[in-house]
């Protein structure tokens, strides 16, 4: 009699059983459910355009350009300097050269967003008909432009270059690096062959280009 009031069950204590495995079983789902990071939130979308101020030929010019879109194409299309060429648009060519804080660069490898605040000279801002640079005028007078379409590149490189020999700076057929830098024949066709002229008009602007560092000198 006292074993089977050992074993007695009464209805209180299934209630309280009940009670503590289901608080047992609700407890590691809480611990799980705190442990799983809440969904990330959805990125912004990306900018697909940047507004862009520099000066081009001595004028402020700002445009809200696509992030990819090239300098040259900003130059041509955007602000409808076509003197610009846009010939093999893989920086081979050098038909799209134009300087940028004084040094040239191909425009079709240089994207426009990268220029804010930049200095650019293209073909339009060296010289007029009515004005020309001597550089243009040498150009005319070795008939050193031919077709025309490679000129304003040439052009652009040519008076880049003799400043590059007036500052000093070497190049691959330089033979002493520490005397003075002089415009050697050698010298100009090593800095000019990045400008290709499917005319072959290449002794004649070489003509050209030695001419004006005569003049300089």
């Amino acid at each position: 009699m006292a074993q089977e009031k050992a074993f007695a069950v009464t209805r209180r204590d299934v209630v309280v059983a009940g009670a503590a495995t289901a608080a047992a079983t609700a407890v590691p789902f809480r611990v799980s459910a705190q442990a799983t990071p809440p969904a990330a939130a959805a990125a912004p979308p990306a900018a697909t355009t940047t507004s862009i101020g520099f000066t081009v030929n001595g004028a402020e010019r700002q445009l809200t350009a696509d992030n990819r879109l090239t300098l040259l194409d900003a130059l041509r299309e955007s602000l409808q300097l076509t003197g610009t060429k846009k010939g093999c648009d893989h920086g081979q060519c050098g038909a799209c050269t134009v300087m940028v804080n004084g040094r040239r660069i191909n425009s079709c490898l240089s994207l426009a967003v990268m220029h804010e605040g930049d200095e650019i000279e293209t073909i339009e801002g060296i010289g007029t008909p009515d004005d020309l640079d001597p550089m243009q005028a040498a150009f005319i007078a070795h008939d050193g432009y031919q077709c025309g379409y490679c000129t304003p590149g040439q052009i652009c490189s040519a008076k880049a270059v003799l400043d590059e020999i007036k500052a000093g700076i070497p190049s691959h057929v330089t033979a002493d690096i520490t005397a003075e830098m002089r415009p050697t024949a050698d010298e100009i066709r090593e800095r000019m062959s990045g400008n290709i002229c499917r005319c072959g008009a290449y002794a004649n602007i070489l003509a050209a280009i030695t001419e004006v560092s005569e003049s300089n000198a």
